[in-house]
């Protein structure tokens, strides 16, 4: 079922005092505020000599022609369409993290390019898999990295729940239809998630591994996280029967392995 998010006038405001909204606290004036934010105001946070700018999406646009990243490659457009929290996401996530969007968006012109516009390859859909729900999650102990393998999720954030707590193991949102689903509060949320071992700057690796294409080659490289398991993200987090009982905590599938973290 296709989520619906909710208005801006409906919207139960104390989301934004919660992971994973609670990151995006620099930007409170966009997200909590009375009016929606439009692109003029969007491409004023660009930094200076930005080569790529907010375009609302209209008729006109569209006329074009382009498929969405080639816009973004050839006239430096992101397509943004007016009172929309998708695509109002979307555009905080290229305010945070320009150089892993840029990098998404050269590899799916290189699929474009080997493809045509209308067929998608596996890279494609990683591609577009972490670009909507992808997350970075940030590891040192290769024990949870064993467990979350092994879908462990009681010894993962259970066992390991004082790991979390001192930010030993951490998780950036970056899909920006992860980040919409979590304006409704009860939503149990699993994202897709790239992994960095021991400390690294994790978006740097990221965004390198993802230029040079050593990962998102297939949608099956991406370990699933239910998110909604880190300590302090979900009201129920505080009991152990949390994580045997919530339906977005899934047994490993029969032959599903994963590939080495970065």
């Amino acid at each position: 079922m296709r989520y619906v998010a909710p208005t801006r006038d409906s919207l139960d405001r104390s989301v934004f005092a919660s992971p994973p909204l609670s990151a995006w606290g620099d930007y409170t004036s966009l997200l909590d505020g009375d009016t929606w934010p439009d692109t003029a105001l969007l491409n004023a946070l660009l930094p200076p000599g930005s080569a790529v700018r907010f375009v609302t999406q209209d008729k006109a646009l569209l006329d074009d022609g382009l498929h969405y990243e080639e816009r973004i490659a050839r006239k430096g457009a992101i397509a943004t369409r007016a009172e929309n929290w998708h695509d109002l996401f979307n555009a905080l996530i290229w305010l945070r993290y320009p150089s892993l969007k840029r990098a998404l968006n050269a590899r799916q012109m290189d699929e474009i390019a080997r493809m045509g516009p209308r067929e998608r390859s596996r890279p494609q859909c990683a591609l577009t898999h972490f670009d909507e729900a992808g997350m970075i999650v940030s590891l040192r102990d290769p024990a949870m990295l064993h467990a979350w393998d092994a879908h462990d999720w009681s010894t993962l954030f259970w066992t390991h729940r004082e790991a979390w707590l001192r930010g030993e193991a951490s998780v950036e949102v970056f899909g920006h239809a992860l980040l919409e689903h979590a304006l409704t509060p009860e939503k149990l949320l699993v994202g897709k998630a790239l992994v960095v071992m021991d400390g690294r700057d994790a978006r740097a690796v990221c965004a390198e591994a993802i230029h040079s294409g050593a990962v998102l080659n297939d949608p099956q490289e991406l370990r699933p996280l239910p998110v909604s398991g880190v300590p302090g993200w979900h009201a129920d987090t505080g009991e152990a029967s949390f994580y045997t009982t919530a339906p977005c905590f899934q047994p490993l599938r029969a032959g599903r392995v994963y590939p080495p973290p970065l």
